[in-house]
């Protein structure tokens, strides 16, 4: 796929590029809106990537291209590049150029031109891959020597501040750093990491994704009332993040939130869904990932019940997906739609993907993808 990508870009811009790179979108296995509140999160990277060939500029000039959106080459200045004034797909790269000049970086322009086997929409984190691959290529042309931790901020900085989207640093640090057979166990606090061997198929099992086809939108008021309101509770509660909120506290803490009855249910998610990445990365590095399952699904119910944020296709694959003999299932990504993540035994494998594409015919939904999972490689120069 690399070589199509470069053939496109020599097409665009009239001559070969300098490299090409690429970077996953991911599965987050347990620990959903945990990043934000300083908290554990456990992603593990898919083979699934955005891919992005690009030559540097000196002149000032910053071109992106885009295979899904087709079109022409988007034409933008550098130094007149600013936060809030891009609402297309643009505004991703563009904000990772702006978020590298506002640290200090010279970056004088390039020719770039994209093309993503990530599903958008999906809760894979599309636009972090395009950050991050956007982000490695040019810190490996312009030499500025940054590892993946620090690009993985200034990815989140550019997403944060230039698109508006008030998410964590867990996506564009799993796109950055995931290793191939590994989940990263990732304390969002001071991004300490440790890799931890992952490979379901050794185990007999088999890791589903499904897409249920329903978009969410980070930006989305919803994501960010949540999020203001896990604020809040740290505040009641005199802690810096609900990170600091103990789970052998928790009966306490919610007592003082009583008269929150909102607030307490977001603590009380974040605070048990710490606790259960702590409790799936135990089980993984014991050998024991069949013991993982029900840890998902207690997840996927207080995303659910507590944080708000599934939706009927979302709890229709965790319902089905159980009944049809999987070991566990969850919603992974920030909720609203996007996609669902299954364990299940290899040999009940497809049959569990059957059913739950029946259960959609049957409801009446758009029919989902569904697809297997392997814990891959990070962000890397391909060619």
């Amino acid at each position: 796929m690399s070589a199509g990508v470069a053939e496109r870009f020599r097409e665009l811009y009239g001559a070969g590029p300098r490299g090409v790179w690429a970077a996953p979108g991911r599965v987050n296995l347990i620990g959903e809106h945990t990043d934000y509140n300083d908290g554990f999160v456990m992603p593990f990277a898919l083979p699934q990537s955005v891919l992005a060939a690009v030559s540097p500029r000196d002149d000032g000039v910053l071109r992106l291209h885009s295979a899904e959106a087709g079109g022409d080459p988007v034409v933008l200045r550098v130094a007149a590049l600013a936060p809030g004034e891009d609402r297309a797909w643009t505004a991703y790269p563009a904000g990772v150029v702006w978020a590298l000049r506002e640290a200090g970086h010279r970056i004088t322009g390039a020719d770039v031109h994209l093309a993503s086997a990530v599903p958008p929409g999906a809760g894979l984190s599309s636009s972090a891959a395009l950050e991050v691959v956007t982000a490695l290529a040019l810190n490996d042309l312009f030499g500025l020597g940054l590892t993946g931790t620090v690009l993985a901020r200034l990815c989140r900085r550019a997403e944060n501040a230039y698109v508006g989207a008030p998410v964590g640093i867990m996506d564009q640090t799993a796109a950055a750093c995931c290793e191939a057979g590994h989940a990263l166990f990732l304390d969002t606090r001071d991004l300490s990491r440790r890799q931890i061997p992952f490979d379901p198929a050794a185990g007999g099992l088999r890791v589903l994704v499904v897409d249920t086809r329903v978009a969410h939108a980070h930006s989305a008021g919803e994501y960010g009332r949540r999020r203001a309101g896990c604020e809040r509770g740290a505040a009641l509660l005199g802690a810096a993040a609900l990170r600091d909120v103990r789970y052998g506290e928790l009966d306490a803490a919610l007592e003082r939130l009583d008269g929150e009855p909102e607030v307490r249910r977001l603590v009380r998610h974040v605070v048990t869904e710490n606790r259960r990445v702590e409790r799936a990365a135990e089980l993984l590095e014991s050998g024991d990932l069949r013991a993982v399952g029900p840890v998902l699904t207690e997840g996927h119910a207080s995303l659910r019940d507590d944080f708000g944020v599934s939706c009927p296709e979302l709890d229709l694959v965790v319902d089905t997906a159980l009944a049809a003999g999987a070991l566990g299932a969850r919603m992974t990504g920030g909720g609203f739609g996007g996609s669902a993540v299954v364990l299940a035994p290899e040999d009940a494998a497809e049959g569990v993907a059957g059913a739950v594409r029946e259960a959609f015919a049957g409801a009446g939904f758009r029919a989902p993808r569904v697809f297997g999972a392997l814990p891959s490689a990070g962000a890397r120069r391909v060619a």
